[in-house]
């Protein structure tokens, strides 16, 4: 089995396999706030994200909007759509509390009396919620990179649509996740486990990973993330039934290098319209000869939770076992900090 301690110098796999806990402290963390709205009240939910963060607000939308009445956005920028104002219960996310662009459309969401819930570990954020009388869920601190806090980014928006009833039943859906993420942290632990199998299959090649519908299209999302970060590799995601509009056309004309170079990864789950079903198999028929490989993980649980984030946690322990494949660090992203400061000397 792969070593995957032997460059892991900030316990990225130590938090991989932490994330049913995660989830259990994000729970707690979203009981018994104050300063909600009233759910006649609230029109929409926009979820602020950016990254990772913004990946949990495609879950929400995967997970939990197809049970609302009201509709669920994401924003990734500075800025905020018109509509947002008196009548929108807005998720600002940010492990660090600092992401200038959550701080902005945060400010911004406050100031047109959109209600505002904070999901940090901290912060600007943490100190802006609190003059705005904005309930705040506190996700563990002394996570070396928000990516690793997954979990404690999904569930809270979750927990708090449930609490004010604009998301019935959560709570068991949740349930059914924590016990599939159990079952599936035991198998990724032993030698020979999908995780580590798929990783040697697709290692030096550049992953183009797929995923059918708003499930599917989330995680391949957080999939392309870990392993650019991670795995330190470039890779790219693309969503059925979009791809079929477009990409799959791209693969016709150069296969004298994208069969060498191009490992195709389909992240399928019990959710997908049939007609998906139906373009991955036609798809991957097609480009088959022009692609080095062509891989597919199944999501397993009860659920649309649980099997996102199960697919979620192979996805990270792949992108672990491609980091200690390629002799990376899968922990620091120097360059990151220093765009940010870049930035901030504006």
């Amino acid at each position: 089995m792969t070593d995957l301690r032997a460059n892991d110098s900030e316990g990225l796999l130590d938090l991989a396999n932490a994330m049913p806990e995660h989830i259990e402290h994000a729970i707690k963390a979203s009981q018994g706030l104050e300063g909600l709205p009233d759910k006649s009240r609230v029109e929409n939910v926009v979820v602020l994200g950016m990254g990772d963060s913004g990946i949990a607000g495609d879950a929400l939308i995967a997970t939990a909007a197809p049970f609302m009445p009201v509709p669920v956005s994401v924003v990734r920028s500075y800025e905020l759509p018109a509509f947002v104002g008196e009548g929108s219960l807005v998720f600002a996310l940010s492990y660090s509390g600092n992401t200038e662009e959550i701080i902005e459309s945060a400010t911004e969401a406050a100031v047109q009396g959109a209600k505002v819930v904070a999901v940090t570990s901290g912060g600007q954020l943490a100190e802006l919620a609190g003059s705005w009388g904005a309930p705040v869920v506190r996700i563990p601190k002394g996570i070396p990179q928000a990516r690793a806090a997954f979990g404690a980014f999904a569930v809270p928006p979750i927990a708090v649509l449930e609490g004010i009833g604009l998301f019935p039943g959560a709570r068991q859906w949740i349930d059914l996740a924590l016990d599939q993420l159990r079952k599936r942290r035991d198998e990724l632990n032993k030698p020979g486990n999908v995780a580590e199998v798929l990783a040697e299959r697709i290692a030096g090649k550049l992953a183009v990973v797929s995923g059918g519908g708003a499930l599917g299209a989330a995680v391949a999302q957080r999939w392309k993330a870990q392993i650019n970060q991670n795995a330190k590799s470039p890779a790219f995601w693309s969503a059925q039934p979009e791809l079929c509009h477009g990409e799959v056309i791209g693969w016709e004309g150069q296969p004298g290098w994208t069969k060498d170079l191009a490992a195709i990864v389909a992240l399928r789950h019990d959710a997908e319209h049939p007609q998906v079903t139906r373009r991955f198999d036609i798809v991957h028929e097609h480009i088959a000869s022009n692609v080095a490989c062509i891989e597919q993980v199944h999501a397993e649980g009860d659920g649309e939770l649980a099997q996102l984030l199960d697919l979620v946690m192979v996805g990270d322990f792949v992108s672990l076992h491609l980091a200690a494949l390629n002799g990376q660090d899968p922990g620091p992203v120097p360059f990151l900090g220093t765009m940010k400061a870049a930035l901030s000397a504006r």
